[in-house]
């Protein structure tokens, strides 16, 4: 079957690929390159080099394409800090892309949609664990430009009769991370730190805490959703590990010497709550967050 999935050069979407391409299916990667790495892409799938903001160039794929199976929308602007400083390219990207990416996916006659969904929906909430059914209450533009896209997601089955499903991930971490840059996710920094022998940099006082959810686990979520017969109504479901870690918890996992620095805007605290996915999906986590972290620091020794 044929298969869609954009940011497939990236984090998460080129393991997704790889996934795919190895039960068979055909896969094509849409992905511009800003921060997927052409090295990332299994040799059995196509890539297309385009930006998800080029309507016309998406159509075309899908018109070459023929029938569809699904689209995996993962390509995105991430991190909360990138876009409280860059609101209008972020919008641009997490918003009227998936807004392109619905839109192509819905003429194509697209059999489903699955959306990569983010808990920085979630906002800070009164109690924990985060369910799908609270108030969302972002705290940044991308918490809010990710839940625009789930609303769409909702629209486009409900007025067009796209099949959709959104997946809200919690940290997702594991290989292929990307290190760099100021904002890189935490694991990564701190692994990148300590390998640099400086001390791990934590922000405010270090007692926030993470759900860290392994790629693997992520891949498997999105597959699923695929395959489910129970989801495609716009569905939101939690993708998560089922249990939150404290940054500092984190920073001595990893080991080394800490420092702490000022506070940022984020959520104080994630934690999901999975029965849906594991009702609606059949879904659990089954990596253990310490064993990642462990297999992480052999293979970046």
């Amino acid at each position: 079957m044929k298969c869609v999935v954009t940011g497939g050069a990236g984090f998460i979407g080129s393991h997704l690929a790889d996934a795919l391409v190895e039960r068979g299916h055909e896969v094509h990667i849409i992905d511009n390159l800003h921060s997927g790495k052409k090295e990332h892409v299994h040799k059995d799938a196509v890539l297309h080099i385009i930006d998800i903001r080029d309507l016309e160039k998406i159509r075309k794929v899908f018109k070459d394409l023929g029938a569809v199976k699904c689209v995996f929308h993962l390509a995105t602007l991430p991190r909360v800090p990138f876009s409280i400083e860059h609101p209008i390219e972020t919008n641009a990207v997490n918003v009227d892309g998936a807004l392109n990416m619905l839109v192509a996916s819905k003429d194509a006659g697209a059999e489903k949609f699955v959306y990569s969904a983010s808990s920085s929906a979630y906002g800070d909430q009164n109690t924990l664990p985060l369910t799908e059914d609270m108030r969302v209450n972002p705290k940044s533009p991308y918490g809010l430009q990710k839940y625009i896209g789930e609303l769409y997601c909702k629209i486009f089955y409900e007025v067009y009769g796209l099949p959709t499903v959104s997946l809200r991930y919690f940290n997702v971490y594991g290989p292929r991370y990307n290190p760099e840059g100021d904002y890189a996710l935490v694991i990564g920094k701190f692994i990148k730190q300590k390998r640099q022998g400086k001390p791990l940099t934590i922000t405010g006082d270090g007692s926030q805490t993470r759900d860290f959810t392994h790629v693997s686990d992520v891949v498997q979520a999105n597959i699923l959703a695929m395959e489910s017969d129970k989801v495609g109504k716009g569905d939101v479901i939690n993708i998560g590990g089922g249990s939150n870690t404290s940054i500092n918890a984190l920073a001595s996992l990893i080991g080394g010497p800490v420092q702490y620095i000022e506070a940022r805007l984020e959520s104080k605290d994630t934690l999901a709550d999975i029965k849906k996915a594991k009702e609606l999906l059949g879904w659990e986590p089954k990596m253990q967050f310490e064993e990642g972290i462990r297999t992480l620091l052999r293979n970046t020794a």
